[in-house]
């Protein structure tokens, strides 16, 4: 008699969920668990993405479609290496996969990152999407801001901080977040990239949402917006980069409007050297560069100097180490041969795979996501078909007896609609307060 394959895999962020999705449409029946450290699934889909991006967390809606599927149950609120090892699931499961993509921030090593008020993304993200682990205020009494990096990640860091917080409130953005923003001293965020604009990793979609936001203005500032044969050439072969380039070329001709209540600026070519301030942050130094005509920069030994009180980076995420799981430090990812995962002498650990960031690095988009996933199952399937007969119940039992208050999907699907009818009662209050504050500021304005 045939068993179906047990599956445990470890992280149920879009890379554990397209993996799950890929091995229930297989042949091979399966049974498939998927953990979670956070009490809710989805990874950054839910804890890493604007809360202004309604069309990349529509994405949650295909995922929840998978995670619906009978042969996967979720365990929430359950940490690998805590609440249960490899050993453990090696015991339990056929097959185990890894996805536990990249969460920390890059570090960038420069004098002075470590000053109060520098922050690396993934804190500022974590506290406007309400990630429970973050921090519920955020001091923004800073003017001026920097905002380190030249991805998707900078220009949402940047938005959010140049945005007017009435514009969010037709989102899921929690209320303390909401009051912050509203309440931001925020008048200039300066966005340094250390290559020139065809060398941005910025989408066009996500660029030109800039251009629809109130009460801020766009300033690319000439000085150091250059093209080199390596970046014509890339506006040549590439529609993507032809299309961020040709927005940024728009923006730089443009007058200034001059009366918006935040300006949000691009500076290219330079390279930060050196966060100022003694007990917080009060400037940031950069070098000037210059293209090479390959696509890189050099520096010229030429140095300026912006006001600023606060500095974010967002040069990048990193996977951490996952315990009793090979990890390449320099990487950041685990070592694997199609997501296979390989021990130090380079062979395959029967049973354990990787999949996602912590497989390939954090690069991509998330639906660049599916294709890594089914690269590591098809090697899988090609590996073991049939189950060894384990019992389904064993590890509920397991995590119960050592009191491990999982959450299931049953429970997290009752908790997200009472979040949402919350979402919308808060959403008709909102807006009543502003209508009520902008009648009182136009009645006063008439009697004046």
């Amino acid at each position: 008699m045939s068993h179906p394959l047990r599956v445990a895999v470890i992280g149920a962020g879009p890379a554990g969920v397209y993996a799950s999705d890929i091995l229930t449409k297989s042949e091979t029946p399966v049974e498939i668990d998927l953990f979670d450290r956070m009490p809710a699934p989805y990874g950054l889909v839910r804890y890493g993405v604007a809360p202004d991006h309604p069309r990349i967390k529509g994405i949650v809606s295909a995922l929840q479609k998978v995670m619906d599927k009978p042969e996967i149950r979720f365990f929430g609120n359950v940490e690998y290496g805590v609440d249960c090892k490899l050993a453990d699931l090696r015991q339990h499961y056929d097959t185990v996969v890894f996805s536990t993509g990249a969460a920390d921030d890059r570090e960038l090593d420069i004098p002075g990152i470590d000053l109060p008020h520098s922050h690396g993304a993934s804190e500022f993200i974590s506290f406007y999407d309400g990630h429970p682990e973050a921090p519920r205020d955020w001091n923004l009494d800073a003017s001026g801001v920097a905002v380190l990096g030249a991805g998707n990640v900078a220009l949402d860091i940047a938005r959010v901080l140049a945005k007017q917080a009435d514009d969010l409130l037709s989102t899921e953005i929690p209320d303390n977040v909401y009051r912050a923003l509203r309440d931001s001293s925020v008048t200039d965020v300066h966005l340094f990239a250390r290559r020139g604009p065809a060398q941005t990793k910025f989408t066009p979609l996500e660029l030109r949402e800039l251009d629809h936001q109130s009460e801020m203005e766009l300033i690319v500032h000439p000085e150091g917006f250059e093209l080199d044969e390596a970046s014509e050439e890339a506006i040549r072969t590439n529609n993507q980069v032809k299309s961020v380039v040709k927005t940024l070329q728009d923006w730089a001709l443009r007058d200034p409007k001059g009366d918006t209540r935040r300006r949000l600026h691009f500076h290219f070519l330079r390279r930060p050297v050196e966060v100022l301030g003694t007990d917080r942050v009060e400037g940031l130094r950069t070098e000037i560069m210059e293209l090479d005509g390959n696509g890189s920069v050099n520096g010229t030994g030429e140095f300026e100097t912006v006001e600023v009180q606060s500095v974010y980076r967002a040069v990048g995420y990193l996977s951490s180490a996952l315990p009793d799981v090979p990890f390449d430090n320099r990487s950041g990812t685990i070592p694997h041969d199609g997501g296979r995962v390989l021990d130090m002498d380079g062979e395959h650990i029967p049973g354990v795979y990787t999949t996602g960031w912590i497989k390939r690095g954090p690069v991509g988009l998330i639906g660049h996501t599916k294709g890594d996933a089914l690269e590591t199952v098809n090697n899988m399937l090609a590996d073991v078909t049939e189950g060894a007969g384990h019992d389904g119940e064993a590890v509920p039992r397991m995590l119960s007896e050592r009191g491990v208050a999982y959450t299931t999907w049953q429970g997290w699907n009752l908790l997200d609609e009472h979040e949402r009818a919350l979402g919308e009662q808060r959403g008709r209050e909102r807006m009543k307060v502003v209508e009520r504050d902008e009648m009182v500021r136009v009645s006063r304005d008439g009697d004046s």
